[in-house]
């Protein structure tokens, strides 16, 4: 029971505090009970509470110019906006193109290997040997055919000259 009293109390006492100017900084003090408070103090927390009221009263208030600056700036922002989603929009669609011609690339690689292996499997490379042999007169390069070149970065070579035979 004890401690229900105590929370009681502590409910029903609350503490008041007004401001009072210091010479360096602004202080919290607790509001003397007792009406110990002098004229002095009493003319200062009036005065405190005019010019706080002022100063609401000022910063409440807002001139044409503020409120033409903050319209502007409610426009530009919406503006922004709706430029920024339809960006995104218009990305999301490019990727979406994007992957259905991926698809596209993938399916005729595909569709290309399968003719190229089905190509080379009618091929008879046998064939193809025997004719080159024994019809063209083709054969094996022998050791002293084969001339190598260095330093060529691309996929082809230029000839400016006949190649030497040895």
């Amino acid at each position: 029971m004890a401690g229900a009293e105590n929370k009681r109390e502590t409910g029903r006492r609350r503490d008041s505090y007004e401001y009072v100017d210091g010479s360096v900084v602004r202080k919290l003090q607790p509001e003397q009970s007792g009406g110990q408070t002098g004229k002095n103090q009493t003319k200062k927390r009036q005065k405190t509470s005019r010019e706080t009221r002022k100063n609401r009263e000022r910063a409440l208030q807002m001139n044409f110019g503020f409120v033409l600056f903050l319209a502007a700036a409610g426009v530009i922002t919406v503006f922004m906006c709706v430029n920024y989603l339809k960006l995104q929009a218009q990305n999301t669609k490019l990727r979406r193109e994007v992957t259905s011609l991926e698809v596209s690339l993938d399916e005729a690689k595909l569709e290309n290997d399968a003719d190229y292996n089905r190509i080379m499997a009618n091929v008879d490379m046998e064939h193809v040997k025997d004719v080159a042999m024994n019809k063209l007169g083709m054969g094996y390069a022998k050791k002293g055919q084969i001339v190598t070149y260095s330093g060529i970065d691309s996929d082809y070579v230029r000839q400016y000259t006949d190649v030497p035979e040895e």
